[in-house]
């Protein structure tokens, strides 16, 4: 088992950023690449049990909600089927790709009095085989900062503040 992790600090208030993320359903309106996304047998995005499957550059990928919570702005979901290794991540050619991994990721806000911002801390527990653990922790540790990225440009866009 290993973990990426990744905090950033957003320049909007706690409660504006929970409000964008808190939908388990709501990755298309803040994550680059995810062009839909969509909440099984009727579930609510909120609904611990939830499950999405979206489509995230060209890829669907289903995910169970497996804690949420708006008292401590927290949200942890898990991978329904081991993740493949992208075949354009950019390795050496002949190099055999890392075999599927499993992973369960937490997203969780804190806020920041002094400007009245927002701590994320966006981590990522994969399930990996030993010998391909550092290629996968590299992988997410480029990936989080990207999905971080993609959920500031999104506020900056909507935010009262930034208008």
């Amino acid at each position: 088992m290993t973990q990426a992790y990744y905090s950033a600090v957003l320049d909007h208030p706690m409660d504006e950023v929970w409000s964008l993320i808190r939908d388990f359903n709501n990755y298309p309106a803040y994550i680059d690449g995810v062009s839909e996304s969509v909440i099984e047998d009727d579930k609510r995005g909120d609904e611990v049990g939830a499950i999405r499957r979206f489509c995230y550059r060209g890829n669907w990928i289903r995910q169970r909600l497996v804690d949420h919570s708006d008292r401590q702005h927290t949200l942890t979901y898990a991978g329904l089927e081991a993740l493949p290794y992208p075949q354009d991540d950019g390795s050496r050619a002949g190099s055999q790709a890392p075999a599927p991994t499993r992973y369960q990721g937490t997203m969780h806000l804190r806020p920041i009095i002094e400007g009245d911002r927002t701590l994320i801390e966006w981590s990522v527990a994969l399930d990996t085989e030993p010998a391909d653990a550092d290629r996968w922790q590299a992988l997410f540790g480029s990936w989080i900062p990207d999905w971080t990225d993609s959920l500031a440009r999104t506020l900056a866009r909507v935010s009262p503040r930034s208008r």
